[in-house]
């Protein structure tokens, strides 16, 4: 099923709609194990019955991190991520934020965190709880960043970690996933959810933070049967079956 929207459609989200299983508005749900999520635009779930607002990987401080390298990026990647993050739960208002793992891009990224940033974040925790999930690039977050610690959350048949195992009910980061599509001579490549109804990868939130294509083996070890990706258009989500992207 296809559903309409009153915007007009973007180059980019009519070259999608040409592969997709079904086109869908921003707020349409996403399935996992039964349990109704809306897949935001912006890589975020939300989940309205519980008011829990799921992110993955933000990768703060990336860009100072490869600073340090002698790789120089503009230093706003922070900022950035964290301005969109405050527009996604100034939309949905959650009563939890879950960060599922790898929110800082090395163990030391958060004492880089400069002065504005550390406040912008303090006033995105307030009068929420808020949990950080221990990811592979900062598995020992400090307890002074707000909120509380955990390697994962289980919560209504949900769980919640970093790194997927392929168990039912999971969502999970730490692939990044992206989609690359080619039709009508034109490709291009997008952040997605990697899916089968029954589990679900993130994609990356970080401004930052690169991606895994959905072609890679990886996934294969996590679902057992083709799955789709529900690539992040401009104004709507595109499923669009796995075995279809290049």
């Amino acid at each position: 099923m296809i559903y309409e929207s009153d915007e007009p459609l973007s180059d980019s989200d009519h070259l999608l709609s040409v592969l997709a299983i079904n086109d869908a508005r921003p707020g349409s749900p996403l399935l996992v194990a039964a349990v109704a999520f809306v897949a935001d635009l912006s890589g975020a779930l939300f989940w309205e019955q519980e008011r829990l607002l799921v992110v993955s990987d933000l990768h703060l401080e990336k860009g100072s991190s490869f600073a340090t390298r002698g790789v120089l990026l503009p230093p706003y990647d922070t900022q950035a991520t964290l301005a969109r993050l405050a527009t996604v739960i100034a939309h949905y208002d959650p009563c939890i934020v879950i960060a599922l793992g790898d929110s800082f891009h090395d163990p030391d990224a958060h004492q880089r965190l400069s002065a504005p940033d550390r406040e912008a974040l303090s006033a995105l925790q307030a009068r929420r709880d808020w949990i950080w999930i221990s990811g592979n690039h900062d598995p020992a977050l400090p307890c002074d960043l707000g909120g509380v610690v955990a390697t994962e959350v289980a919560l209504g048949g949900i769980v919640f970690r970093h790194e997927p195992t392929g168990e039912v009910g999971e969502i999970a980061g730490h692939l990044h996933p992206k989609a690359r599509v080619s039709t009508r001579g034109r490709s291009m490549e997008r952040r997605c959810f990697a899916s089968d109804g029954e589990r679900t990868v993130m994609p990356a939130f970080g401004a930052y933070a690169g991606g895994l294509s959905i072609r890679d083996r990886a996934f294969a070890r996590i679902f057992s049967t083709d799955f789709v990706a529900h690539v992040l258009g401009d104004s709507r989500m595109h499923a669009i079956a796995a075995s279809r992207c290049c």
